[in-house]
């Protein structure tokens, strides 16, 4: 099997709009959750979100190009733009049918459809845009960041929720260590703060209703009433490590282990004995050929609803045993809100770093234990200490779990 490793890193999230200042926001404990300003929330009991903040789309793009993408496909451009060019990856690049592109979008484009629907509904539906539909399809991110780099191997996108990052990191990675590419760029996006999205999550009682940005996103506090939405895009640059080498590519970690599976239990509740998610980790641990005992840390999926922070901390104990009460295990969704099908990209990001600089990432705000998440999860302030070997979970709608295995880079 060929080892893969992570060359380039790119993002956009509610922490800041480069990789730099997010690791710099996750080492201060920095919470990126503020008033919506999007829209009027007055007949909305959600009040906060995780919003994308003074990012100067035309200086990136262009001034025509965000005209003819979805939000989410702006920002997963961008995040690919600074990904590529973190790399030092020449494009378009010589062996094109050996590189491809897997990026996740839960929703997609639904604020061009809602526009579109407006416009339809008011004006006549001759009106609607020739750019709607490929505005509108979730796989357009991955379509786009293909065809500006000349990228020919596979090129999909994976809708599996709140999995989807880990799982397009996932896929991206076995394509890599079976010899079916040599690089990838994986990731995610999403961009749905607008108000049928968060009038939907609202319906459901899924989100925090807390006005107080430092009471909203509580992972594993015992007051946590819900998870607090936020957008963003985080793309990885992976390639073969040979290829790397030959090219004289900086290397930030390795990944080395990737599982995913089903709850098959129910549309939106996790398995509340955290079966699935144990599975999961276990099978990501079996990829990697390494033992449970050898994970330092954990960047949880700890959304700060009730069943999830709970069924995952069941899930980690069943999975890892007696390490369990050894592991760090901490949530970054304190600082930076749920990205949905973006989630998993960031923190793949994010836990890349915390290898390459011996730091643990905290879970911040968290003020009440909860006894039912009882693992060691780094309350409000990150820790300087080795880390060798780090997992990280994504579990979405669906019953979709996923799980990276990432390790130092030696």
């Amino acid at each position: 099997m060929r080892r893969v490793v992570i060359t380039g890193m790119g993002t956009v999230n509610p922490l800041a709009n480069n990789v730099a200042g997010t690791w710099e926001g996750v080492k201060a404990g920095k919470c990126g959750i503020a008033p919506i300003t999007r829209f009027d929330t007055t007949e909305f009991k959600v009040k906060l979100a995780g919003e994308v903040k003074d990012l100067d789309r035309v200086a990136i793009l262009g001034p025509k190009e965000p005209k003819r993408m979805d939000m989410y496909c702006q920002y997963a451009c961008i995040a690919a733009i600074e990904a590529v060019a973190d790399s030092g990856l020449e494009y378009p690049p010589k062996d094109a049918n050996r590189c491809g592109c897997i990026i996740s979008s839960g929703i997609g484009g639904l604020s061009t459809i809602v526009d579109e629907e407006c416009k339809g509904g008011e004006r006549g539906y001759k009106f609607i845009s020739p750019y709607f539909i490929p505005m509108a399809i979730s796989n357009m991110a991955a379509g786009q960041i293909a065809i500006r780099y000349g990228l020919k191997g596979m090129c999909t996108a994976v809708v599996t929720a709140c999995a989807g990052s880990n799982n397009a990191i996932g896929d991206a990675f076995h394509r890599i260590r079976y010899g079916f590419e040599d690089l990838m760029l994986c990731g995610g996006a999403e961009s749905v703060l607008l108000p049928l999205a968060v009038a939907g999550f609202q319906s459901m009682k899924a989100l925090s209703t807390v006005e107080d940005p430092n009471r909203a996103s509580i992972p594993f506090d015992k007051e946590r009433g819900g998870f607090v939405m936020g957008e963003g895009a985080g793309v990885l640059v992976i390639e073969e490590l040979e290829h790397a080498l030959a090219r004289g590519a900086k290397i930030y970690a390795e990944i080395i282990g990737y599982g995913t599976n089903c709850d098959a239990h129910h549309i939106t509740a996790p398995a509340p004995d955290g079966e699935g998610g144990a599975k999961c980790m276990e099978l990501a641990i079996g990829d990697a050929g390494i033992t449970p005992g050898e994970v330092d840390y954990i960047n949880a999926h700890g959304t700060g609803t009730a069943l999830n922070d709970s069924g995952e901390t069941q899930a980690i104990r069943k999975a890892f045993g007696k390490h369990a009460d050894k592991l760090m295990v901490s949530s970054t969704k304190s600082m930076t809100g749920h990205l949905l099908g973006a989630a998993g990209a960031i923190e793949a990001i994010i836990t890349s770093l915390a290898l390459r600089n011996d730091f643990v990432p905290p879970t911040i705000n968290y003020r009440v234990p909860d006894p039912d998440c009882d693992l060691d999860i780094v309350p409000n302030k990150g820790r300087d200490c080795e880390i060798n070997i780090a997992l990280s979970n994504a579990l979405g709608f669906g019953g979709h779990n996923a799980s990276l295995v990432f390790k130092k880079f030696n």
